[in-house]
């Protein structure tokens, strides 16, 4: 699917930008928009593809911004994901940046817990969207929805690294399991 104008270029650079500003607590939580313009709107990946994606960025180390590099990669190339990874990582920082410089200045102000407050539930929710969103694109069967809900509750309930789910999830899809 490699094409590499500059359309193609403007049209990374644009969504990811402008998604970078919504991105309430990373990239992960912006899962569901990612998915919806990356395979929905504009084609750029299968279901399969996003869930492979977004397995391999989870896996590696680095920030979590990687599956916006890889949908780039996969757009445009080497300089797709440049593009797309500069997109998505610029517009915060300036932001994140005259916020500081904002909080800062406001030490005894009240105002800055109340939205530090308000933005918990927000990421919350933003981060059960970005799980459901992966186990609707990666979920084909019953044993997978299965395997999916265990390791959910093993995550929950248990101080087991989401590491050692992934290897296990893994595991069963490389014996022919899911």
């Amino acid at each position: 699917m490699n094409q590499t104008g500059i359309g193609t270029l403007w049209t990374i650079a644009w969504t990811f930008g402008l998604m970078s500003l919504f991105a309430v607590g990373g990239a992960n939580s912006a899962i569901p928009e990612i998915h919806r313009i990356a395979v929905d709107v504009n084609h750029w990946l299968t279901d399969k593809q996003f869930a492979d994606v977004f397995a391999i960025s989870q896996l590696s180390p680095g920030p979590n911004v990687l599956i916006v590099t890889l949908i780039g990669y996969q757009v445009a190339g080497v300089l797709g994901a440049l593009v797309a990874t500069l997109s998505m990582c610029g517009p915060t920082a300036v932001v994140a940046y005259y916020i500081s410089r904002l909080l800062a200045r406001s030490t005894h102000a009240t105002w800055p817990g109340i939205v530090q407050a308000a933005l918990v539930p927000l990421s919350i929710g933003l981060m059960c969207a970005s799980g459901l969103i992966v186990m609707n694109s990666a979920d084909t069967s019953i044993v997978a929805y299965s395997v999916t809900a265990v390791a959910a509750v093993l995550a929950f309930a248990t101080r087991l690294n989401p590491l050692w789910l992934l290897v296990g999830g893994g595991l069963l899809g490389f014996a022919g399991i899911l």
